[in-house]
């Protein structure tokens, strides 16, 4: 059974941080680019850091950039997602997601982000 389970959410200050973590099973881990979205209350989903399977590429939506960092730890099946300078505007449900071509294959269930002013 295919699994991509996140964790790592909460509620935080404004100027703090998180670290989410993305565990799979299921399929082969390596071989998939790992990407994280979130979705806010009323907004549509949006796409904020991927990487790639091979050369460790990523890829930072500019509403993030300089504060978020995406890792894998192929060892572990498992994507990370470091948090930094955390703003109200971060708030929302954050997904991960795997895919091997073009378009994303499995998804999480999401966990929650709060972060307070």
């Amino acid at each position: 059974e295919v699994q991509l389970v996140e964790s790592g959410g909460g509620l935080v200050q404004a100027g703090g941080s998180l670290r989410l973590s993305c565990a799979a099973s299921g399929f082969t881990f390596d071989d998939y680019a790992i990407g994280w979205f979130r979705q806010a209350p009323g907004k549509e989903r949006e796409g904020v850091s991927c990487i790639s399977s091979n050369d460790g590429s990523t890829y930072y939506a500019n509403s993030v950039k300089g504060r978020f960092t995406i890792s894998r730890d192929n060892a572990k099946n498992t994507v990370y997602l470091q948090m930094n300078s955390l703003k109200p505007e971060d708030t929302a449900v954050y997904y991960c997601a795997a895919k091997i071509g073009g378009s994303y294959d499995y998804w999480g269930q999401g966990t929650q982000v709060t972060v307070s002013s």
